[in-house]
């Protein structure tokens, strides 16, 4: 067999320490027909480190083997945490000039404060940090090259420092929106910019719903507005980082794609699972009620405000000590483009209907999230009546203007979340057998008005 292989090594930042540590190294082999194989081993000097932790709770643990993967074209799942996500990708084929980047130079080229508590390099022991972090000041200048950036060809750069500024960033748990990290005397931001193309003023609204979700009583991330001339900013808290005299400890950040032991592939959907999370949460986390209840209440909230963009890739685990995993805030809060009054359908199967984002699917598996029915329905009514009694004032509040809120107007507590029993409206297309059960048949007949 004919290969093309390539390594580095990859390196971790132990807790409460401000510089990293040499883990081992990774292997990437593509043979002659493009299959993809990824090798890690651990380096006996990190497996002799009393403080040495785990990578993540379900592949790399601390073992003297070598261990291999196919998935996600080599690349192990929390490694591809690590890397960049869409915007950080197009960044980096920008720099390089080219689209044809491989799985191990997107790791490569990342910058250094990604995602959570790895790092790679070609040398064995960890290089020094080579930026300084974009101040909240320079907003104005990183949203100009951000809409620069947006409008150019693909396979074109006009002004290289465009790239420079904004390529501080690009993790895979930020979805596409141009974005860039940022640092003021409070710590690190995620600052995220409005695209000329959107629907509504994204930064506002996704900042309105991260306040609906603290108000219904779930963890989120810290967010605030900045406005740049007559363009808003949304900047939002890193949550895997903790400043300190010396620079910044850092979490490990694992994505439900890699908890699931899925892909990002939609063609992957079958693992795509919240009740399947909730197991992997219970096994992981030393406080599983806790945990598993809070992504309830997420499964839940997702459901009332129509965001169906709640893909693996929008939730995370953290562990900041040895193995103690637990679910990270809640991110990327938006809603999605309304299709149907009937019918919403979550990324993730949430109940024995499959996605169907519906009071009653979601009450069908909630013993698998360690909540009695009385517990689980009392959860959900009392969300709704939040959701019900706060959106408009919370939108309006954070200055989204009346037209968008009337346009965001079906997007919560929409009237197929309370249809019941054999009142369910027929599948979407796109949707698919859960592997919790069925999706609910289509009619052969109209409903009765009542």
């Amino acid at each position: 067999m004919t290969s093309s292989a390539n390594q580095c090594f990859v390196y971790v930042w132990l807790p409460g320490e401000t510089k990293a540590v040499t883990a081992g190294r990774f292997e990437l082999t593509i043979d002659r027909n493009g299959t993809a194989l990824g090798r890690f081993v651990f380096g006996k000097s990190y497996l002799a480190r009393k403080e040495a932790v785990e990578l993540d709770p379900v592949e790399l643990k601390l073992r003297t083997k070598v261990y291999e993967t196919t998935v996600l074209n080599g690349v192990f799942g929390t490694l591809r945490d690590s890397g960049p996500d869409y915007w950080g990708r197009l960044l980096i084929e920008r720099h390089l000039k080219s689209t044809g980047v491989g799985e191990l130079a997107y790791l490569l080229e990342s910058p250094d404060d990604r995602a959570g508590a790895l790092g790679f390099g070609l040398g064995a022991a960890p290089p020094a940090p080579k930026r300084e972090f974009n101040q909240t000041l320079d907003l104005a200048r990183l949203q100009e090259a951000a809409d620069a950036l947006l409008r150019d060809d693909d396979t074109k750069v006009k002004d290289a420092e465009q790239v420079e500024r904004l390529m501080l960033l690009g993790t895979s748990m930020g979805g596409a929106r141009p974005k860039a990290v940022v640092e003021d005397k409070a710590g690190l931001w995620l600052a995220k910019f409005n695209r000329e193309t959107d629907r509504w003023n994204s930064a506002r609204v996704e900042h309105s719903l991260l306040q609906l979700a603290r108000e219904c009583g779930l963890s989120v991330a810290e967010s605030r507005l900045d406005t740049v001339g007559n363009r808003d900013v949304l900047l939002v808290k890193r949550f895997d980082r903790q400043k300190v005299k010396s620079g910044y400890n850092r979490a490990r950040m694992v994505s439900a794609v890699t908890l699931l032991r899925t892909d990002d592939n939609p063609l992957s959907r079958g693992r795509w699972s919240y009740v399947l999370l909730a197991e992997e949460l219970r096994r992981c986390t030393p406080d599983p009620k806790k945990n598993v209840r809070e992504l309830f209440g997420r499964m839940c909230f997702n459901a009332l405000v129509s965001n169906t963009d709640d893909h693996p890739r929008n939730h995370a685990a953290l562990a900041w000590e040895g193995s103690n995993w637990m679910l990270s805030p809640a991110y990327d809060l938006t809603p999605s483009k309304l299709v149907s009054e009937e019918r919403r359908d979550l990324a993730m199967a949430c109940g024995d209907l499959g996605r169907w984002a519906n009071a009653e699917n979601l009450m069908s598996q909630c013993r698998r999230f360690l909540l009695e029915p009385e517990e689980a329905r009392a959860l959900i009514d009392d969300m709704e009546a939040v959701v019900r009694a706060s959106w408009y004032r919370i939108l309006r509040g954070n200055g989204v203007s009346e037209r968008e809120t009337e346009l965001l107007s079906g997007s919560f507590a929409y009237p197929g979340f309370r249809v019941v029993g054999g009142d369910a409206p027929p599948a979407t297309a796109d949707d698919v057998p859960s592997p919790l059960g069925k999706v609910p048949p289509k009619r052969t007949s109209k409903r009765k008005k009542k």
